[in-house]
């Protein structure tokens, strides 16, 4: 089945895009482009600029791809609760060197997989070498070493990859057709602008789904999260089995002595208690739940208003002066505002 949502174009959302594009406007980026689903309808849908800085490069449009750094964590997370599902993980809760015993078990002593998926598991790449930041469950940090571990993890007992399990599961069944990772370049993928100095840009040749070079357009990540909000069912239709995504967007975290860290699915952040350091507003209400990246590509979904807000751009890495924190969540707080504002 192709999906495919009714249009009701509503200038609702007017202060939620304008936002955006002052985001766009902040950030080093050629492209952007904003979409909301509510209750059921496609309410706003905005592209402009363009994919790259050639005079002659393609217009943003619908079937442009972003590249969607971070966000690809969504994916992942969704992959790991296929795997719980399905049985092949039997409990999250499980330690690490189970599913990767060449590890070094001293120093993965006490990690489960729920640290992994939450981002309190202490651990840390440096120098090419897995260290210790801090002891599992003891605080939270946003680390790569552990969506490396979730992958293999995945492959190890499902014997397949992120990719297969989001082609067989989503991407087929649903239609999807600009989404994936990608390995060559193609004319209706950004150009990912960077600053002059960032180091952190890594590209690969790899479709296995555990590396960052996924692109996703904006109406497919829109309907990603609308796959979320409605737990797999769609056009009453149960598509995708909803236990795992009660998985993946219920609270996860364990419980942290600091209270204002962050909260987490299985990787999403969610709205639960609040918390200064989450990335999500603070208007925004409690059961929401959403996805960043390095590249200021944002979703969000807020059940409790039926609610899909996605905002894409080709910008890589914050420019002096830019806070990425306080302007995602002023994006959440934003669609907040223009939710109140028309009761």
């Amino acid at each position: 089945m192709d999906m495919q949502l009714k249009r009701q174009e509503s200038d609702r959302f007017q202060e939620a895009l304008i936002h955006v594009q002052d985001t766009y406007n902040t950030v080093v980026g050629t492209g952007a482009a904003f979409l909301v689903i509510h209750n059921g309808a496609i309410v706003c849908e905005q592209y402009w600029g363009r994919q790259g800085t050639d005079a002659h490069a393609r217009a943003i449009q619908p079937d442009t791809q972003f590249h969607v750094a971070s966000v690809r964590k969504s994916y992942i997370g969704f992959a790991v609760a296929y795997a719980v599902y399905h049985g092949h993980i039997s409990s999250i809760d499980d330690p690490v060197i189970k599913y990767l015993p060449e590890l070094d078990s001293l120093l993965l002593n006490g990690t489960t997989l729920r640290h992994l998926l939450t981002h309190t598991h202490g651990l840390h790449m440096k120098n090419d070498e897995l260290i210790r930041e801090f002891a599992p469950g003891l605080s939270w940090s946003y680390r790569g070493a552990g969506i490396d571990m979730l992958t293999r993890i995945v492959k190890e007992t499902t014997g397949k990859t992120v990719a297969q399990i989001l082609s067989e599961n989503v991407f087929e069944p649903l239609g999807f057709t600009q989404s994936g990772w990608y390995g060559t370049m193609h004319d209706k993928l950004v150009d990912v602008i960077r600053l002059p100095n960032d180091t952190s840009w890594r590209t690969s040749e790899s479709t296995a789904g555990d590396q960052m070079n996924m692109y996703v357009s904006t109406r497919e990540l829109a309907y990603w999260g609308y796959l979320h909000l409605n737990q797999g069912m769609i056009d009453g239709r149960q598509v995708v089995d909803k236990e795992m995504f009660e998985l993946t967007t219920s609270l996860q975290s364990p419980e942290l002595r600091d209270k204002n860290l962050p909260q987490n699915g299985y990787l999403w952040f969610v709205k639960d208690l609040p918390a200064n350091l989450t990335e999500i507003g603070d208007h925004v209400p409690k059961g929401s739940y959403q996805i960043l990246g390095y590249t200021g590509v944002t979703l969000l979904v807020i059940p409790q208003h039926e609610l899909v807000a996605v905002r894409m751009f080709n910008s890589f890495g914050s420019p002096p002066g830019y806070d990425y924190l306080a302007d995602v969540r002023g994006f959440g707080d934003r669609i907040m505002q223009c939710i109140e504002k028309s009761k």
